[in-house]
């Protein structure tokens, strides 16, 4: 019979509290899907939705750069979206 070997060590993260990076793209992802969800749910104009749309895309690219910065973006864009801060819709 093999002795059992403990689980190995996990790979050290920063500061205390802090997700790792793993942890924080799979926040931010989950966070974007809930975001996009939330943004074809909404009851306003084709021309406000594609504008939020764009605006999570362009979270979503920044996300490939810059993790911890596309993270702050989706926080601040989910915050006006709970207030109810929409880009006017233009008539055309």
């Amino acid at each position: 019979m093999s002795p059992t070997l403990p689980p190995p060590p996990a790979p050290p993260s920063g500061e205390p509290g802090e997700p790792t990076e793993v942890e924080l793209y799979a926040l931010v992802a989950a966070r974007l899907k809930e975001a996009h969800a939330r943004v074809r749910a909404l009851d306003v104009s084709a021309a406000t939705r594609a504008s939020l749309t764009r605006s999570l895309l362009l979270v979503t690219e920044a996300a490939k750069r810059d993790l911890p910065e596309a993270a702050r973006r989706l926080a601040i864009f989910v915050d006006r979206l709970d207030g109810g801060d929409h880009p006017p819709s233009k008539a055309h």
